[in-house]
């Protein structure tokens, strides 16, 4: 790589096989999971990704390059993160809440990828290109957004009560005080004995 035309290639191959991988492998994660919601979330983005790689495709187009993917490591090792968690964990929301941690760790790595490449198009003039980039970037951006709430709405906390720390039912109420109930009573302070008295001395009556 000499030039920045020569990186922004290097990342678009990057990118548009890491895109094809994630793409093959949202099918098994989303029959794997669990909760519906992270399910849905799953091959929505999973839609979502047949419109980035066509984005891609016209990228390539633009740089009157043949579309075409260079293998890379990075996301080849997140994708194995989740079948790793995929074969040591029991379908349930422990292993929701794992596969949405290596979800959005391939988020992250794309965002960082796109990001970099809007910012080059834009260096180099090439406005159309950076608005492309920059869709797609948007929207893995609210994909980690949309993970990030239902793992903090309901798959952690559902994850957190399966070692039974939590249940049972001899559970007490751990409402939040309103404000409002009155001040618990004190107990009545016991009646104090009375100090005992001492006789008195006698006087001698004797005389000297």
């Amino acid at each position: 790589m000499k030039t920045m035309n020569d990186l922004m290639l290097h990342f678009l191959q990057d990118i548009y096989y890491a895109e094809k991988v994630g793409l093959r492998s949202m099918a098994k994660l989303a029959k794997s999971v669990e909760n519906p919601e992270l399910r849905d979330a799953i091959l929505a983005h999973r839609e979502q990704s047949h419109g980035q790689i066509e984005r891609l495709d016209q990228v390539f187009e633009h740089m009157d390059k043949k579309p075409r993917g260079k293998t890379c490591a990075a996301m080849d090792g997140l994708v194995e993160e989740g079948a790793e968690a995929m074969e040591e964990a029991d379908k349930g929301p422990v292993l929701d809440a794992a596969l949405i941690a290596c979800g959005q760790a391939i988020e992250h790595y794309e965002i960082a990828r796109y990001g970099a490449m809007v910012a080059w198009a834009k260096e180099m003039g090439q406005q159309e290109v950076a608005a492309l980039l920059q869709q797609t970037l948007d929207e893995e951006k609210a994909n980690d957004q949309r993970m990030n709430e239902i793992a903090e709405r309901a798959v952690n906390q559902r994850a957190r009560g399966v070692d039974g720390a939590d249940e049972g039912d001899d559970e007490t109420d751990e409402s939040p005080s309103t404000g409002d109930e009155p001040a618990p009573k004190k107990p009545a302070a016991k009646p104090k004995k009375p100090a005992a008295t001492k006789p008195a001395a006698k006087k001698s009556a004797a005389k000297k």
